[in-house]
């Protein structure tokens, strides 16, 4: 099947849904549909949604005709997998891994499943998810609810192998429940799921810094206990490359530390970055618990991936995390060094068309810059 962009009909057809998708979203599906429900609600249905339309292969079909835009420009190699663009859902949404026909057939690039853990996790208590659409972002405080790796990873995998041209990647955290004992608990607890997703998908993620846990972030507040974890998840033999989320709010001395230990350990790739903690000059209220989603994360996460990219460029490959909600916010965060780009907050207040707003914009950036693929981009600004 030749590309969208190439075709002049399926290109307009292309484009005039996606117009369409845009319009109803926002005046439609988003005020009566997604809005008029508390978020924790509207964010249950959209699971169920998901879990229904994939049973639907008309539906799929005619999600994958109309609305997935593809562009040899965006078709890029990173860790010697080949995506169809860089585009990717971020851990966080599809805990139990009950999207990706959806996602898939729409046209990510990639989906992140999870984060999941070694043990069923319930999560905290509710609510998991404020609103806060005058910052373009969401207070998240789900604590890793997930049906547990066992159940997930096979999931993960079969999803992988059903995708029509969607990669698949599998995240792995901490179980956060009441059996959350020492640091050594904890290393066995990332092992037992890396045990599992070995092989399964075609990444796999170590998800170090949800902010939202009981046990908190050990392994990345110090160096020497990331280093015990990688030496143990070291001896795991596991074809498929390994990333690791990051979190945001820390001091360069102390980010680079955590990447100097990183570099000496079987980790090909960093998630930059975990979701902002800094409320600073926003209105939210006090009780509302977790870490902010969205814009609030963009400026410094693209400042982190500059500078972890001029230092660690040759060592990592980089898949930015935070803010993403246009054309121009996802090519400012490859030039700054992020070969893959994973969002999550614009599918709610944009609309699910918006993976396709943003693959025909950025291929429209890139032959404006005379770019012939998406990887000639990464890092000229860093």
């Amino acid at each position: 099947m030749g590309y969208v962009s190439e075709n002049f009909w399926h290109d307009a057809v292309n484009k005039a849904t996606t117009d369409l998708f845009t319009f109803g979203y926002k005046h439609v599906i988003k005020p009566y549909f997604v809005f008029n429900h508390q978020p924790d609600v509207a964010h249950d249905q959209m699971i169920e949604f998901c879990k229904v339309t994939k049973n639907i292969p008309p539906l799929m079909w005619l999600c994958r005709e109309m609305l997935n835009y593809t562009d040899p420009v965006l078709e890029t190699n990173v860790m010697g997998i080949d995506f169809a663009n860089p585009f990717g859902l971020s851990a966080g949404l599809d805990k139990n891994c009950e999207m990706p026909v959806l996602m898939d057939s729409v046209g990510f690039g990639f989906e992140t499943v999870g984060s999941t853990t070694s043990r069923p996790c319930p999560g905290n208590e509710k609510p998991w998810f404020h609103r806060l659409p005058e910052y373009d972002s969401m207070m998240v405080h789900v604590g890793l609810a997930n049906d547990g790796s066992e159940q997930v990873i096979p999931r993960a995998e079969h999803a992988w192998h059903d995708a029509k041209s969607m990669q698949v990647s599998i995240s792995i955290a901490r179980t956060n429940d009441d059996k959350t004992g020492d640091l050594d608990e904890g290393i066995e607890d990332y092992c037992m799921s890396m045990r599992r997703a070995a092989g399964r998908s075609a990444m796999v993620e170590v998800n170090i810094s949800c902010p939202n846990t009981k046990a908190g972030e050990p392994f990345n507040e110090s160096p020497e206990a990331l280093d015990r974890l990688f030496t143990e998840l070291d001896k795991i033999d596991r074809p498929q490359p390994t990333l690791v989320k990051l979190p945001l709010n820390k001091s360069w001395a102390e980010f680079k530390d955590l990447l100097d230990v990183l570099a000496e350990h079987n980790v090909q790739g960093l998630s930059i970055a975990n979701l902002q903690k800094d409320r600073t000059g926003m209105e939210i209220p006090r009780d509302w618990e977790g870490g902010l989603s969205g814009s609030p994360c963009y400026a410094a996460s693209n400042a982190m991936i500059r500078q972890t990219y001029r230092e660690y460029g040759e060592r990592f490959a980089i898949a930015g995390i935070g803010g993403v909600f246009t054309p121009q916010q996802a090519y400012e965060k490859i030039r700054s060094g992020s070969s893959l780009v994973m969002f999550i907050s614009a599918l709610m207040y944009r609309g699910p068309q918006q993976i396709t707003v943003l693959k025909r914009g950025l291929a429209e950036l890139l032959k404006r810059d005379g770019f012939d693929h998406v990887s000639q981009a990464v890092g000229i600004d860093a």
